[in-house]
């Protein structure tokens, strides 16, 4: 066993501002005790007005480093994904963010940060180096990441091509990827909404899969994409996603139909 050593953190000195934005951000207690807070809102608020629903939850690691993927309809779904992950992992959970929309003023870093724990994605101008860092946390800091492969919300409900900044951070790695696939979050908040209905939403999460045989080139990124899009949609059933079906709670005389032995609730 290596000696204990204290080290500064990698943020220490930084501006307010430019340590919120940065993807070195550390967390310190204050911060901590935000996350906590923050998550246990959501958890109630999701089991509450949306009847959270978990399939698949054996699938979770009990520990970092890993990544969550899903497909993208909705400002919910980072919150859906966050929410089976144990509290002790809070600090260690990153949404990956869109820089440009959760990042763009004080204010809104402040609570992608401060709240959400997210670290931005500048869509943009995001070059190779902004991934290399990802990569390079991901697998010395043994931490998550929640990522949606799309790079944007889906207008229509239907699954977009993966990009291949997924295979950047994961190809030649050991890192576990579990793809997910959201339900009921497209009707619960489009991209149009202003408020969340209160639909029924179901997260189905499939067994990891690793690349550590995949080369860390072009044609490695592709595949990763492709293949991981795929696992994605072998969660819906379906060869290619339909439309999303209306929201639960709008349907005169709808029953619930009672979980299956497999799936969960939040407690």
């Amino acid at each position: 066993m290596e000696p204990w050593k204290l080290e500064p953190a990698r943020d220490l000195g930084m501006p307010a501002p430019q340590r919120l934005k940065h993807l070195q951000r550390e967390n310190g207690l204050i911060s901590t005790g935000f996350h906590l807070a923050w998550w246990s809102l959501v958890r109630s608020y999701l089991a509450v007005w949306h009847r959270l629903e978990i399939v698949g939850r054996e699938h979770l690691p009990l520990q970092p480093p890993f990544i969550l993927v899903a497909n993208h309809t909705s400002h919910l779904d980072a919150l859906t994904l966050a929410a089976p992950l144990s509290w002790r992992m809070r600090d260690r959970i990153f949404p990956i963010a869109a820089g440009d929309v959760f990042f763009q003023t004080p204010l809104h870093s402040a609570f992608a940060a401060g709240m959400l724990n997210a670290l931005p994605m500048w869509r943009k101008n995001c070059g190779p180096h902004a991934l290399a860092q990802l990569r390079q946390r991901l697998v010395e800091d043994a931490c998550a990441y929640i990522l949606f492969p799309e790079g944007t919300r889906s207008r229509d409900g239907n699954l977009a091509p993966f990009k291949p900044g997924l295979g950047m951070l994961m190809a030649g790695t050991d890192v576990p990827l579990v793809p997910c696939y959201l339900d009921g979050c497209f009707t619960a908040l489009k991209s149009q909404q202003r408020w969340p209905r209160p639909c029924k939403i179901t997260l189905r999460i499939g067994p990891p899969i690793t690349f550590a045989d995949v080369p860390n080139t072009r044609e490695g990124w592709l595949q990763i994409a492709t293949t991981t899009r795929q696992r994605v949609l072998d969660l819906t059933g379906q060869t290619e996603m339909g439309s999303p079906v209306e929201c639960e709670s709008n349907k005169p005389g709808t029953i619930t139909p009672p979980e299956s032995p497999s799936s969960t609730s939040l407690p």
